[in-house]
């Protein structure tokens, strides 16, 4: 495998894993044990098993970051159609990325957490395997499943990145001291993707299958487990076949969706009698709406049947503050808001008959979908521009299922401090609908019935999950006459099923370059001199959420071509770090420029 030389770019990415442990997670394992950072790599460690295993767990605990979910937040969800800054709060900075002035010196742009957590994985990497020869309980099996996972998380990270950057610097090495970081260029997005499709490729073989860890452990869930490899490595080849138009990456999104679908039946199949409950009883098995919501997005927090991978926030000693403000109440622990930083848009306030067909103004399709009235407070307001989320942040642990005029209305009733809700990164019907987007891409043409029909049926399973019992079938077959249709229908039923959860921004990206002649992921943004246009459609879904006025129509003319979908590097990396490529449409002087 080809191998870029990295450096860590920066102070704030670069070092050690040795803060990872400072803070508490969920573990029945007591890691907490502080080292100072020249003991991390000192003669006094890498000695047992334990240090190994505390390092792994490290790792994922430097996930939890507030910086990370920050920007799974920023970077997933808020350039999207779905989320608008709350009009009451003051933020010039929302204010600029939501106008498309994507500057520079925004602290969105920095990249130093997910850094961190690559460089953490590059030493457990670097050490792990001398740890056998130091300690016999620390076997070959145990290096090969601790190899297994950092390859795996490491993957995550860059895939992160590539999606939010497209070329960034690669690194397979650990740095451990100041001395050791070294300037490094970018990749290309074709390099980086691979290298991630290689890594997990080597950890599938020696990762714990899902399930493998004892009954209600938080690793099934909160580590990378073979279903998370393969729901990631699925998404990979969704995103580079939207961005090459390869049908062989569409081919194996399908299969690595069809891994982790029946992985779920066979543990389903397996455990039915005592050990899972509450889901349905078909080949998906798919959590029963009344219950799951509750368990997913409620006060239980997750980690349910469909869950494939998630942080893991137990309130106590971590808590999901970024969620907490983004999404709930905004402050600190002393001092806060009643109010959130962000609200959900228009799209989610009223129904739309013609959503999946026409590319409507709003996302519902009837009043009988549970996810209508439970994604946000007060559906069914015609009139708001603005709507709370409902979505991960209430507690009452209701489940709506009303068709009364007017919807629930907000609660303030989640404790401030004890925000256990975890951050779900991937879950059954996300894979579901990777592989019915993956399906219609393969359709030879609109008259492809079989093809189209086995991506229909994977939508209609999700969606009719979410309707009320009493409701017949919301989708029906004959109603979409194409891929382009069915190519909505996918797109829709992703956002009224993954709303807010981080999706949206990526998956308007792959639809808009499934559209675009000429991107070339072989080359980077800044030695191209010209840049595909983007696709008309997808920033027609992206300016809807700013209503009627000038605003979307501004934003529509600014986003010209696809260096417009990514944000600039932040400024200060360009300044340590000289081999590096601004975006080419974004200048130095703390504004945009229109290229």
């Amino acid at each position: 495998m080809k191998k870029s030389i990295i450096r860590r770019l920066t102070s704030g990415i670069m070092l050690i894993g040795y803060c990872l442990l400072a803070i508490g997670f969920v573990s029945c394992n007591d890691f907490l044990t502080i080292y100072p950072t020249d003991r991390i790599v000192g003669d006094d460690f890498w000695k047992t098993k334990d240090d190994v295993d505390q390092m792994v767990d490290g790792c994922y605990h430097s996930m939890l970051s507030y910086d990370i979910q920050e920007r799974a937040i920023m970077w997933g969800a808020f350039r999207s159609d779905e989320l608008v800054k709350l009009t009451d709060y003051n933020d010039n900075t929302l204010d600029n990325i939501a106008a498309v002035n994507l500057l520079p010196t925004c602290k969105y742009n920095s990249w130093g957490a997910f850094y961190k957590v690559i460089n953490n994985c590059n030493i457990v990497l670097n050490h792990a395997k001398d740890v056998m020869a130091e300690d016999p309980e620390f076997t070959q099996g145990d290096y090969e499943v601790v190899r297994a996972q950092m390859l795996a998380l490491r993957s995550l990270c860059y895939f992160y990145l590539v999606r939010a950057f497209r070329d960034i610097p690669y690194t397979d090495k650990s740095y451990e001291n100041d001395s050791e970081v070294e300037p490094i260029e970018q990749s290309t997005p074709a390099e980086v993707l691979q290298h991630c499709l290689d890594d997990l490729n080597e950890a599938r073989p020696y990762i714990m299958r899902s399930g493998a860890y004892p009954r209600f452990d938080w690793r099934n869930w909160g580590y990378m487990t073979r279903d998370a490899v393969h729901a990631l490595m699925a998404d990979i080849y969704l995103w580079r076949a939207s961005m090459t138009h390869s049908q062989t990456d569409y081919q194996q999104a399908i299969a690595f969706s069809d891994s982790v679908i029946n992985a779920k039946h066979a543990y389903y199949e397996l455990n039915k009698e005592y050990d899972v409950t509450d889901v349905k009883d078909d080949k998906y098995h798919l959590e029963e709406f009344s219950t799951g919501y509750y368990n997913l997005f409620n006060t239980n927090g997750g980690n349910t049947h469909e869950s494939i991978l998630e942080w893991q926030y137990n309130g106590r000693d971590n808590s999901n503050q970024a969620l907490e403000n983004y999404y709930y109440q905004s402050g600190s622990e002393n001092s806060y808001s009643q109010n959130s930083i962000l609200m959900a848009s228009s799209i989610f306030n009223a129904i739309d008959k013609n959503a999946d067909t026409d590319q409507g103004k709003k996302l519902y399709l009837t009043k009988n979908d549970y996810r209508f009235w439970n994604n946000v407070y007060e559906a069914n307001n015609e009139e708001a521009q603005q709507l709370s989320i409902r979505k991960m942040v209430d507690n009452s642990g209701t489940v709506v299922d009303t068709k009364s005029t007017v919807g629930v209305a907000k609660s303030n009733g989640r404790a401030f401090r004890e925000f256990k809700q975890n951050w779900i990164v991937y879950r059954l019907p996300d894979v579901m609908l990777i592989k019915a987007e993956a399906l219609v891409e393969t359709a030879a043409n609109d008259s492809d019935q079989v093809v189209l029909q086995q991506a229909f049926d994977l939508v209609q399973a999700v969606n009719k999950r979410s309707m009320l019992k009493t409701a017949n079938d919301t989708l029906k077959y004959t109603t979409y006459k194409s891929k382009a249709d069915f190519e909505l229908l996918v797109l829709n039923e992703r956002e009224r099923e993954l709303c807010f959860e981080g999706k949206r921004w990526w998956d308007l990206m792959r639809y808009c370059y499934r559209h675009m002649e000429g991107v070339d992921i072989n080359q980077k943004l800044a030695d191209q001199t010209t840049w595909p246009k983007l696709y008309k459609p997808m920033l027609d879904m992206v300016i809807r959420k700013y209503g009627s006025g000038g605003e979307g129509d501004a934003v529509s003319y600014k986003m010209k071509g696809e260096p417009y979908l990514y944000w600039p590097l932040e400024e200060s990396e360009t300044k340590v770090n000289k081999l590096l490529k601004q975006n080419p449409v974004y200048i130095q002087e703390k504004t945009t420029s229109k290229n």
